[in-house]
C-alpha cells in the first residue's frame, strides 16, 4: 500500500547536503583553529549536529505529522542560524574581515552548486550517486574549506550557512502552503478512508457499507463549507468521531455522526 504522505529521502535533498557540509567543515575548522576545551567549541559543533541531524529526522516524521516535520525544520534552520552568529563573533573578536556580501570571494562560493550541476549533466553512470555526492560537493569546496587561512575557512562557512537558512525557508514555507491547502495527516488520512469506502461501493453492492454515515462529508451547517472527520480528544465524548467544520476556528460548526 503507498503512504499517504511521502517521506525520508532527505539525503539527495540540498538542505540536508549542504548542513552536512556545514557540519564536517565546522568539526574540522573547531578542530584547527580552537581550543579543543572551550565550550564554544562544542556548542558550535553541537549546533552544526543539530542542523543536520533534524532535517533528517524531520523527513523521516513527515510520514505521519506535518507539525512535527515543520518543528524539526525549524529547530534546524534556529540551530545554524546561532552557528552563524558563532562564526561571525569568530572574525569580529579577532578584527578579522569578513566577506561583504557582493564579494569576489562570496560569489565564488555561491557558484559552486551551479558548477556542481554542470559537472553531473554528463555523467551517465548515477550509481551511488548519494555516496559519491558528499565527496564531490567537498572537493569543489576544498579550497575553501580546506585553507589554511582561518578567515577563509569562516567565510566560506558563513555563505554555505546562509545557502542552507535560505534552502530550508523555502521548504518551511512550501510546507506551510501545503498543510494550509491540503490539511495535515488525520485529516488526509481522512479523506483517504472515505475515498476508499467510495472505491468499495462501486466494486460491490453493499447495502450496510451504504448506510454508514461517513461515506459522503456533509457540509457544515452554519457556513456551508466541507466537513472534517475528527476525534474528540477530552470530555465525555472521548475517543468518538465527528464532523467538523474544515474552517475551524474560524467556524465551529459540528455534525454527529
Amino acid at each position: 500500500m503507498t503512504k499517504i504522505r511521502p517521506s525520508g529521502g532527505y539525503r539527495t535533498s540540498a538542505s540536508f547536503q549542504t548542513a552536512t557540509l556545514i557540519y564536517d567543515a565546522t568539526y574540522w575548522f573547531c578542530e584547527t583553529f580552537l581550543d579543543p576545551h572551550s565550550r564554544t567549541v562544542d556548542q558550535m559543533i553541537q549546533a552544526a549536529r543539530s542542523g543536520r541531524q533534524n532535517i533528517a529526522e524531520g523527513s523521516r516524521a513527515a510520514a505521519t505529522s506535518s507539525q512535527t516535520e515543520l518543528r524539526l525544520l525549524n529547530v534546524a534552520r534556529a540551530s545554524l542560524e546561532e552557528l552563524l552568529l558563532d562564526f561571525e563573533d569568530f572574525l569580529r573578536h579577532r578584527h578579522l574581515p569578513q566577506w561583504a556580501q557582493d564579494s569576489p570571494e562570496a560569489k565564488a562560493v555561491r557558484g559552486v552548486p551551479k558548477r556542481f550541476k554542470a559537472d553531473r549533466t554528463d555523467q551517465s553512470d548515477r550509481s551511488n550517486l548519494t555516496d559519491q555526492t558528499d565527496q564531490e560537493r567537498w572537493a569543489l569546496y576544498a579550497p575553501w574549506l580546506e585553507s589554511p587561512d582561518p578567515v577563509v575557512r569562516a567565510n566560506a562557512l558563513i555563505c554555505l550557512i546562509h545557502q542552507a537558512n535560505f534552502l530550508l525557508d523555502q521548504q518551511i514555507a512550501a510546507l506551510e502552503k501545503s498543510f494550509v491547502e491540503e490539511g495535515g495527516y488525520s485529516e488526509q488520512l481522512a479523506a483517504a478512508r472515505l475515498a476508499h469506502r467510495a472505491k468499495k461501493r462501486l466494486d460491490r453492492t453493499d447495502q450496510s457499507d451504504q448506510a454508514d454515515p461517513t461515506d459522503q462529508i456533509p457540509p457544515c451547517p452554519q457556513c456551508g463549507k466541507p466537513m472534517v472527520l475528527r476525534t474528540a480528544k477530552s470530555g465525555k465524548n472521548a475517543g468518538s468521531s465527528f464532523w467538523g467544520c474544515s474552517d475551524y476556528p474560524n467556524c465551529k460548526g459540528v455534525v454527529k455522526l
